[in-house]
């Protein structure tokens, strides 16, 4: 599909992606890019990666594809270095969790030099770094990709297919949409099991002395990096505030069943949870 293709930034995602494009072929040759001369030592030993460097420019060069896997807050500020010595007009995409700013942002940095697409894969671990990296990360797994009134069509058609070539099943959404989806879907979920663990940290802080899988499953996302979702909350602050708003009123729905001993609601509420969850 690619001659060659960089991945810049080989955290989980970044790794995984390497990984995946070298074993299903879908580049001749990988490159990738990392900030330290330690993590560029470790992937050269690698059989997926082709080529390793801390110079974005070299490791950029000749390729095809740009993947900008760095946190959201990075991924802006690496489209405007890469436009100072893009050349050939390649795409570049990203797997940021917020679109809107980062298509708009990035379109405006790297137009005239690289064509941007917007895209989000739906896959990743509370567990961390490179070393957590596999092949299948993506596998079955939808993946976002935001096109804007202004995206070049052969980009878009490349961007779709290496997605799907890694296994994802693509979804195609304006930007602003994803923002409101993923808001309800991955932003809420995790603020609410964080939430869920700072309040059993205060209220019951010998929690895990008592509790079953149930505990552990609900707040297992809250895990994550609390400095990487810092960025994304803030970065789609207004859908997250409105998710949150909307939860409120469920809650308080639910409350109210309980407190006015309305078991046939509370029921019905619980069993609409278990119809969808089951479904997941």
């Amino acid at each position: 599909m690619f001659q060659t293709i960089t991945i810049v930034a080989p955290g989980l995602l970044g790794a995984s992606l390497a990984i995946a494009a070298h074993e299903k072929g879908v580049a001749q040759k990988v490159s990738l890019w990392a900030r330290r001369s330690e993590a560029v030592d470790s992937l050269l030993q690698q059989p997926w990666c082709a080529r390793a460097s801390t110079d974005l420019a070299e490791a950029c060069s000749d390729a095809e594809l740009i993947v900008l896997c760095a946190p959201v807050n990075r991924i802006i500020t690496l489209a405007r270095e890469i436009a100072a010595f893009a050349t050939g007009n390649p795409i570049v995409t990203d797997v940021g969790s917020v679109k809107a700013d980062i298509v708009r942002q990035c379109e405006a940095a790297l137009a005239g030099k690289a064509r941007f697409l917007g895209s989000h894969p739906m896959a990743g671990s509370e567990k961390t770094g490179m070393e957590n990296a596999s092949g299948d990360l993506f596998e079955q797994r939808t993946c976002f990709v935001t096109p804007s009134q202004s995206s070049d069509p052969e980009a878009l058609a490349k961007t779709i297919a290496f997605w799907k070539a890694v296994g994802s099943q693509v979804v195609e959404e304006t930007p602003d949409r994803h923002d409101e989806i993923v808001a309800q879907v991955s932003h809420l979920p995790h603020l609410l099991a964080s939430s869920l663990a700072t309040f059993l940290a205060n209220r019951c802080p010998a929690a895990a002395d008592y509790c079953g899988n149930g505990l552990r499953d609900t707040t297992r996302v809250a895990s994550g990096s609390p400095e990487l979702w810092r960025e994304i909350v803030a970065q789609n602050r207004h859908e997250v505030l409105r998710a949150l708003r909307d939860f409120q009123d469920h809650l308080q729905t639910l409350a109210a069943a309980i407190a006015n001993e309305s078991d046939f609601e509370l029921l019905q509420q619980l069993a609409d949870g278990k119809q969808f969850r089951d479904q997941l």
